[in-house]
């Protein structure tokens, strides 16, 4: 039975990454938002732009940012795993490089298999596949990927995924490799054997290695912290020049065998990633796609305000790709301490925010849905519900209310930090609050720098606006994510922001992590979605898409459905590389 638990789990979880690709573009309410409502962005929806590129040429991204981390100990934000994870390192197991559902699919990138599980699902045996090499020519072995795993530990390397933490057996405490210290849960037999040892059941294991923290670091090349800035390659791409909040230059590892990786298709002979331009700048410039920028595509969606010049436009529509991010935007409240460790003035936030005005800052219906639930709409089998039946304008009388019974009859005042693409949505936050006696006093950082600011839990503000993503499609990848208590750290934590302590709800995840009927699990993950809503730690806001234009002369160009919509840099090029040479 047990053995048959976890075939049948990962049979399932394989039908629900499709369902999740499909419905997560627009949910349930394809009627009023997605194409059939006649969006104009659910055109560009499961597409690829400009047919098949040529081999060579140099491919720009403009970007008015920095990436969080290159360091796959340290990448755990969607666009960087999505541009770590499919140029700079391979993982054990990856999604294919198709637009649309299809994206969603597990196959096999260093392993030669999605992984063998034991009967109980608690030990799990992975074999490389031979001929993967590094930049310098050396092969990709067991141990690499080992060490990596251990080194994601390291109290000087914090932001990574916390899945082997969550999972390996006898990892409590655990500071990594420093001073000769391993794991006995992670065994590498020969050079290309990987056994890891579970400390309960995990059918979803597979899923969890697409994670960077499962790509190959040698320990001779590790250089701490400072590996952020020079990752050593097993991908197509090496670094060449990394000048950070400027230019990152990537060139081919002539060491990368094609025919081991049946995923990535390295098109460009360079990619040149330039950064600190103005978000406004980049939407022009690619909207007019002159000169060089024919052959340059964006890092970050589309601002809001650009869409009236977008959407009317027939010839930069046909450019336009436009997935949904499949995360909620939520407003995270400090819980562990005032004002905010008192349930009615959370309950009070979640009355007062007008998530119709936010909606509208981040550009309409067009661009986003409203959310009414902590996961999103896939996790809910295409709508969420609406447990709480807050107006979607808020109800200040009713916040107020709910204020003068936490005995602040006169409000309170406290701050909000966002990243400085979110400024619109913040003020929208900031003015329904207000209506209700709440004063936000707004905090701007870079994006580059969001995570670690908000991820610091002695020092940052009260609230932050953020999301959550589902690293694939199963509530165990949210939910203990972003409100188990245990796995909260000092300095770069990451998920649980309103750092939310709930003994009974961390039980509750437990048994639902327990069961053995996958369908029994999806709804306990979702009845306990509105259980941890009730208890307002959070007010979840908006799922976002994350439309891209790119240029004329790109080709293999399409949004990846688990890489929040980010585009496939596995597959993009250029349609005629000879325009872009250098």
């Amino acid at each position: 039975m047990k053995n048959q638990r976890t075939r049948t789990s990962l049979a399932a979880l394989l039908a629900a990454s499709l369902a999740l690709g499909a419905a997560g573009c627009s949910g349930g309410r394809r009627t009023a938002h997605g194409s059939g409502g006649g969006n104009p962005l659910a055109a560009g929806q499961g597409t690829t732009v400009g047919g098949t590129p040529r081999k060579g040429g140099t491919l720009t991204v403009l970007s008015n940012q920095d990436f969080s981390h290159l360091d796959p100990a340290r990448n755990w934000v969607m666009s960087d795993m999505d541009f770590g994870t499919r140029l700079l390192y391979r993982t054990l197991v990856t999604y294919k490089a198709e637009p649309g559902a299809a994206g969603s699919t597990l196959v096999p990138d260093l392993a030669t298999d999605l992984g063998t599980a034991s009967a109980d699902a608690r030990t799990w045996t992975f074999r490389l596949r031979p001929g993967v090499a590094y930049e310098d020519g050396s092969p990709v072995t067991a141990q690499d990927v080992k060490y990596n795993v251990e080194r994601s530990f390291s109290p000087d390397l914090p932001g990574g995924a916390d899945y082997a933490a969550r999972y390996l057996e006898g990892a409590e405490g655990y500071q990594g490799p420093a001073q000769g210290r391993h794991l006995d849960s992670v065994e590498t037999p020969d050079d290309r054997t990987l056994v890891f040892h579970l400390r309960k059941p995990f059918a979803e294991f597979p899923w969890a290695t697409v994670m960077p923290t499962f790509a190959p670091v040698p320990q001779k090349q590790d250089t701490g912290p400072r590996f952020d800035n020079r990752p050593f390659s097993s991908g197509p791409y090496k670094v060449d020049s990394y000048a950070r909040n400027k230019r990152l230059v990537l060139v081919r590892n002539e060491h990368w065998d094609p025919a081991t990786d049946p995923v990535r298709k390295a098109y460009p002979d360079r990619i040149v990633v330039t950064m600190g331009l103005k978000a406004n700048q980049i939407d022009d410039r690619m909207t007019a796609s002159r000169g060089a920028d024919a052959s340059a595509v964006p890092w970050s969606a589309l601002r809001p305000e650009s869409a009236p010049k977008v959407l009317p436009n027939a010839e930069v529509r046909r450019r336009l790709l436009s997935e949904s991010t499949n995360c909620t935007d939520m407003l995270q409240m400090h819980t562990g301490r005032a004002p905010f460790d008192d349930v009615r003035v959370r309950r009070a936030v979640q009355y007062a925010l007008d998530r119709d005005a936010v909606l509208t800052a981040s550009g309409g219906p067009a661009l986003n849905e409203p959310s009414t639930a902590y996961m999103p709409s896939g996790l809910f089998g295409g709508r969420q519900p609406d447990t709480l039946k807050i107006p979607a304008t808020g109800d200040p009388g009713r916040a107020r209310q709910l204020l003068k019974e936490a005995g602040r009859p006169d409000g309170l005042t406290t701050r909000l930090t966002v990243s400085t693409g979110d400024r619109g949505r913040a003020e929208a936050i900031q003015q329904s609050l207000a209506k209700a006696g709440i004063k936000v006093v707004i905090e701007t950082v870079d994006p580059s720098a969001f995570y670690a600011t908000i991820g610091d839990t002695r020092n940052r503000t009260d609230l932050v606006y953020t999301g959550w993503c589902p690293d694939y499609p199963s509530g165990s990848t949210f939910l203990p994510f972003v409100f188990d208590a245990r796995f909260i750290k000092e300095k770069g934590n990451s998920g649980n922001h309103s750092i939310f302590r709930d003994e009974q709800v961390m039980r509750r995840m437990d048994e639902i992590a327990a069961m053995t009927d996958t369908a029994q699990a999806d709804r306990a993950w979702q009845q306990l979605d509105g259980t941890i809503l009730a208890k307002a730690p959070a007010v979840p806001v908006l799922v976002r898409r994350w439309p891209l234009v790119v240029g004329t002369n790109i080709a293999g160009a399409h949004g990846h459905p688990s890489f929040g919509g980010q585009l496939d840099y596995a597959t993009v090029g250029l349609k005629d590389p000879a325009k872009a040479r250098g």
